[in-house]
């Protein structure tokens, strides 16, 4: 090895060199003991409290909980309303996100907390806010009862509000996070071609997106699917009606103890399978 090379190989083994102390830290190392002990009583605190479902949960009897009519009743009406509220959620949602990411206006910044502000609302809160907002005597419901005959407080078309309600910005932040990554100069070549921009809003943009839309409206429809507090406030708990499968579980938790741990299973099965559908995309960074 010549002395040209030595400073060379030292430099890219990660020696000290310009009179430095600097250390390349690899990501195989080990982790120190301050930082491992919280960070594994944190993994227990997560995990413990799901592995005691599974372990008692009454297996034996699993199969006769989860056919019963009232089960299957909660679990139907739990999937519409969930597919209906993220229905609503993309219609509404993507033209906000695509607004919020592209669009230049005062208070912005004002309108985005708004809508980010569901995520850290009580969900009590929100359904109470719906009943202001969309009850009988509320301040757009009266319009909506006076002039359309529109009720929806303690009605299936409730619980789609009340989902789409705490579900959608959680569809707008991962849209409009994957339309600021976006290269805008595709829209901008499909304006010097002459497209509209709502043409190259549909014919561009939207590709473009396809993936965030997605995956936004996987998250959206599991969270409207766990919806609960705004659910109960808004619809009520009827059978067949507005009761949900978080509100059977709270129901039966109250007799059936058995039953209430069955279904949980049934909305935790559901959880690791959204999960698990959007690991590559949330949960790895690549390499």
């Amino acid at each position: 090895m010549t002395p040209v090379d030595e400073p060379t190989t030292e430099r890219a083994a990660g020696a000290p060199h310009g009179g430095g102390t600097r250390r390349r830290f690899r990501r195989g190392g080990g982790a120190p003991l301050p930082l491992l002990v919280p960070a594994l009583l944190g993994l227990a605190f997560l995990v413990v409290p799901l592995v005691a479902l599974l372990v008692r949960a009454p297996w034996r009897h699993l199969p006769a909980q989860l056919t019963s009519a009232e089960v299957w009743q909660a679990l139907r009406l739990s999937l519409v309303c969930a597919t209906a509220a993220t229905a609503v959620s993309l219609v509404l949602g993507v033209p906000l996100a695509w607004l919020l990411a592209r669009v230049e206006f005062p208070g912005r910044g004002l309108v985005r907390a708004l809508v980010t502000l569901p995520l850290v609302l009580p969900p009590v809160v929100g359904g109470v806010a719906l009943l202001l907002a969309l009850g009988r005597n509320g301040v757009v419901g009266r319009w909506l009862d006076s002039w359309f005959g529109i009720t929806l407080p303690f009605t299936t078309a409730g619980v789609v509000v009340a989902e789409a309600f705490v579900a959608m910005p959680f569809l707008v932040i991962s849209v409009e996070g994957t339309l600021r990554a976006a290269d805008p100069r595709y829209e901008e070549a499909a304006a010097t071609l002459g497209a509209s921009r709502f043409t190259a809003f549909r014919r561009v943009t939207l590709p473009l997106v396809a993936p965030g839309i997605a995956a936004g409206a996987v998250l959206a429809w599991a969270r409207a699917l766990g919806e609960f507090g705004a659910t109960i406030t808004f619809a009520g708990n009827f059978p067949g009606r507005t009761q949900t499968m978080p509100l059977a579980v709270y129901l039966a938790l109250q007799s059936d103890p058995e039953a209430a741990v069955a279904l949980s299973l049934v909305l935790l099965a559901v959880s690791v399978a959204v999960l698990a559908g959007l690991r590559d995309r949330w949960m790895t960074t690549g390499g």
